[in-house]
Order: structure tokens, then sequence, then C-alpha cells
């Protein structure tokens, strides 16, 4: 289902995906050691690759960071909860996922203020299983939205995809293919 946006955290869970019909992922919780090499595998098989900016082990997340990370390895996009970050990538033409987290009215009201400064091209709403704030970020806010985090069944991914997701972005293998 090309609804889903796979979350792969290694390159075992890749191979699942190079005959599929998915051509864009993202790429969680990496080695700086092995970025490289998962890169360059993901682009031989045609993959548009968003790198999890906060999730990359042996870097700090820094602009600097991101310019290496852009020059070296030619993401198509990131992820980060950081908003100059956003900012940055954005300058550097990448495609942009926000982060956002939302626990109480404070830190929706917080993710607004930070979409409205940064403009990213996607946010991603966690978690996932939210309905009623996906509605509001891609109905009330018109924001394209992911729905990411404790998306565990089917019927997530369709409530999700119901309420306005435009994506459900998962690490359940099992979901890709449903």
């Amino acid at each position: 289902m090309t609804n889903i946006l796979p979350a792969v955290r290694s390159l075992k869970d890749f191979e699942k995906l190079i005959d599929s019909p998915y051509k864009e992922l993202v790429l969680l919780d990496i080695h700086i050691g092995h970025l490289e090499s998962h890169m360059k595998t993901m682009h031989d098989h045609g993959f548009k690759v968003y790198i999890h900016l906060d999730l990359i082990r042996g870097l700090s997340v820094s602009t600097e960071a991101l310019e290496f990370i852009q020059q070296k390895f030619k993401p198509y996009g990131i992820i980060t909860t950081r908003g100059k970050m956003i900012s940055k990538a954005k300058s550097l033409k990448m495609k942009t996922i926000l982060r956002v987290f939302l626990i109480d009215s404070a830190s929706v009201e917080k993710s607004i203020d930070l979409i409205r400064q940064t403009e990213p091209d996607l946010i991603e709403v966690l978690p996932g299983t939210v309905p009623k704030m996906i509605h509001f970020f891609s109905n009330v806010q018109n924001v394209d939205v992911i729905a990411g985090g404790l998306i565990e069944t089917t019927q997530e991914v369709e409530h999700a995809l119901q309420a306005g997701a435009k994506f459900v972005t998962t690490s359940k293998k099992d979901l890709w293919f449903r």
C-alpha cells in the first residue's frame, strides 16, 4: 500500500522493500559508520531516503552536521523535531518532515507555532493513533500529515488515513504489505 512510509532500521528490513511498489522510506536509528553503505544501497535501488537526523548515533544534530549529511549522502529529505534543522534543510533544498509529539494542549500550541515558523513539507504526528489530532492538523491547520508511532494494526492505519493522514509511517513490516 503506497500510503505507508516504511521506517527501516536495517538493511535486512530494506531488502524486503527492493521489489515492492515503495520508492520512499525513512531511515531510523543508524550508526554514522553505517550510513554511507546503507545510503548507497538504497540509492542504487532507486529509493528516496528521509534520514531521521535525531536518531543518527555518533553525530550531533547541528546545522554543520546537516550540511555534511546533505553533501556526503544526498538524502531526499530529513525528519527531525528541531525547527532549526527544518529551516536549514529547506535552505539546502531538501524535503522536510517535522516530527511533533502531541501529549497535551501546550504541546499542540507549541507545534502549531513551530509549523508556522518553519513551514515543513510534512509533519509527523505522534502518536499516530489519535485521529482527532490528525484531522486537526490536516484539515484545520492545512498541513500534510504523516501518522507515526504506536501504529500496530491495519485498523489503526485505516483510521489514520480516514482522519486525513497522507501517509502512515511504521516499522511493523507486516503492515508494509497489508
